[in-house]
């Protein structure tokens, strides 16, 4: 029977950012010449916004298909690779089985999910107020769902589309 994983939200630390720049640091070594970009994602990377206590970073390669030869190189710094794992020419990798630390979502230059993934990013570091709402709702969902990640993902699915609806028609009219 897997291990059930407790869902925490906690407000905003700032030792987060020196938690991905140290995690930045290691990946880069793995990833060598066919890295162009690494990015911290997701709600960690929001000054002010509570959240899950994990790390997400996002790496853009040359060739997504050559990150599937690293898989042993991950899992030496503690990863876990996933593949796509639910969205295509994506590599996923996680750290920590029962209590999760890092999310590592690698993507090919081009790929649309990068935008998409820095504009929702950006689009809540200028806008706090809904930063704040944003916030304000994963820590009522962690409590009211404290052991499922799924009716936890599931309530607030439609603020997050909602958001990153926002996000990408403010990240439009900025260019």
């Amino acid at each position: 029977m897997p291990t059930m994983r407790e869902v925490t939200v906690v407000p905003y630390d700032p030792y987060w950012n020196v938690l991905y720049e140290r995690e930045a640091g290691r990946l880069k070594q793995v990833l060598g010449s066919c890295l162009i970009g690494l990015y911290h994602i997701g709600s960690t990377s929001v000054p002010g916004l509570a959240a899950k206590p994990v790390i997400d970073l996002m790496p853009v390669v040359k060739q997504i298909e050559w990150v599937d030869s690293l898989n042993e190189q991950m899992a030496r710094l503690g990863y876990i690779a996933k593949g796509e794992n639910g969205i295509p020419g994506r590599r996923y990798f996680y750290k920590g089985e029962t209590v999760r630390t890092h999310h590592v979502h690698i993507f090919a230059a081009g790929n649309p999910e990068i935008s998409r993934h820095l504009a929702f990013r950006d689009y809540l570091r200028t806008h706090p107020e809904e930063a704040k709402s944003y916030g304000e709702l994963k820590l009522k969902l962690a409590q009211q769902f404290p052991f499922d990640i799924q009716s936890y993902m599931d309530g607030k699915d439609s603020l997050v589309k909602e958001l990153e609806k926002k996000a990408l028609r403010w990240q439009q009219e900025k260019s």
